[in-house]
């Protein structure tokens, strides 16, 4: 199985790696990683940008179903879902957890909570993966 550190440097050079995604847990269930709040990820007011945050979620739920294919399987996001409930402010450390609803053959469901510093939760994201076949 891929672990954080495979998963880093495999993203690193794309859209994960410029927004700054940093994975600290990776596993069959459950997908755990932080990412820095800087101005350029931001939208007025110094907080982060509600696309974002979708796209540190869509990542997440991506690499959940990447570490659970069968080989030769590749993955695509076909449905996303967010709740927006509070922000984070430049400067701090976000933190999203991302669990498993549904492993099947053709589909996964994921979700994930984006939480600030102060432990609040700033978005929820519910995701579903296609799951191709070779």
């Amino acid at each position: 199985m891929l672990d954080a550190a495979r998963i880093q440097s495999m993203l690193d050079p794309l859209l994960p790696g410029l927004l700054g995604i940093r994975f600290t847990q990776v596993d069959a269930d459950k997908v755990v990683a932080t990412l820095t709040v800087r101005p350029e990820l931001c939208t007025a007011g110094g907080i982060l940008h509600g696309g974002s945050m979708m796209a540190f979620a869509d990542t997440l739920g991506a690499v959940g179903t990447v570490v659970n294919l069968p080989e030769g399987a590749r993955t695509t996001t076909v449905e996303s879902s967010t709740k927006f409930l509070a922000s984070a402010q430049v400067g701090t450390t976000v933190t999203a957890e991302c669990t498993a609803f549904h492993k099947g053959r053709t589909t996964m469901v994921w979700q994930t909570l984006i939480r600030n510093e102060k432990g609040k939760l700033c978005a929820v994201v519910t995701q579903t993966q296609l799951v191709m076949t070779a």
